[in-house]
């Protein structure tokens, strides 16, 4: 029988916990677990006590040597004692491994695995900690590029805008706003003051799903897939946006949050003028982002829930009131 070709497989468990034993020197209990299929696909091992996390990347999503940057970036944090997720070397001293996939060879990654569990809901003064730990990042990578995309404007709004036009009728209410919105955000980032803001690498996800926190308040980073090149302030902007999307329900909470979050940021560094008024902007054009990257992978991850109602009530719910509650909405108008 002809085995019929596919696009995107999960891999077994089983046999991932197999193959680290033999490449990693892991013991012989060695379990593996598969905890979530998405853009890549991620396994939770076990040997013994001790916990890591196996990303296994998606079919032609990231380059050999996109992978490698990211490491280098991993390695470089970790020396420098910033707390992050990090890659770990087999007993070869590889860290990507090539593994043959029914749809082709696909790269894997070790990587340690990150103290603590994620919160949903996080204090004033865990903010504070991931605002200090964010700016250190900065610091660090400042003025510094690495062989990844740079976050244009172009990628963020306009490339983000053609994905989602696939699944969002042309001329609906929610395309016109989304269309008048995108003309009103590149025009005003095309005036910004560049000389007012900082460039360097970014991790742009930054957000409570990639961030532990142990019940001693250590934070701890992982999940740098996205990171690449940008102003410094996207990082800051996005999480913001996201921390507004978790508290929306309590917005009494949200300000005090946002001051403790920037007053940790910048007790390392400071945070212009020019950025903090692009925050909600860039805020707004990481939700077309990301909207963009859903439609994208619309074969292999989001089709179970993306359609377009799914984008309308998005676009209504979240980018739209965002827009609002910053007051961009009387910057533009939702006519062509």
């Amino acid at each position: 029988m002809i085995h019929f070709p596919v696009t995107n497989s999960n891999l077994s468990a089983t046999h991932i916990g197999l193959f680290l034993q033999e490449k990693y020197s892991f013991s012989k209990d060695t379990k593996s677990q598969f905890i979530r299929a998405g853009i890549n696909d991620t396994y939770l091992v076990t040997d013994n006590n001790e916990k890591f996390v196996f990303r296994v990347y998606s079919l032609d999503w990231r380059t050999r040597i996109e992978i490698e940057e990211e490491i280098n970036l991993l390695k470089e944090l970790h020396q420098n004692k910033i707390s992050v997720s990090y890659p770990l070397p087999d007993k070869e001293n590889n860290f990507i491994q090539t593994l043959n996939a029914p749809e082709g060879n696909r790269f894997a990654v070790l990587f340690t695995y990150a103290r603590g569990e994620k919160l949903h809901i996080i204090s004033a003064e865990t903010h504070f900690q991931i605002g200090q730990l964010m700016a250190r990042f900065h610091k660090l990578t400042n003025n510094r590029k690495i062989n990844r995309v740079n976050y244009s404007p172009e990628i963020i709004l306009i490339d983000s805008l053609k994905q989602i036009e696939n699944f969002l009728t042309a001329g609906s209410e929610e395309m016109n706003f989304m269309k008048s919105c995108q003309k009103y955000l590149l025009s005003e980032f095309e005036h910004a003051d560049i000389s007012k803001i900082r460039q360097g690498i970014v991790h742009l996800d930054i957000w409570f799903d990639n961030i532990n926190v142990t019940d001693k308040n250590e934070v701890t980073i992982f999940d740098f897939d996205f990171c690449g090149n940008g102003w410094l302030c996207l990082d800051v902007a996005y999480y913001i946006k996201q921390l507004h999307n978790v508290e929306k329900y309590e917005l009494k909470d949200y300000q005090p949050k946002v001051d403790s979050f920037i007053k940790g940021y910048e007790s390392v560094i400071p945070i212009s003028i020019e950025e903090k008024r692009l925050i909600p902007m860039l805020g707004v054009s990481l939700l077309f982002f990301y909207l963009g990257i859903q439609c994208q992978r619309y074969d292999n991850w989001s089709n179970s829930f993306l359609s377009e109602n799914y984008l309308k009530r998005f676009i209504n719910g979240i980018v739209r009131r965002y827009c609002d509650i910053h007051k961009l909405g009387d910057a533009y108008s939702t006519n062509e």
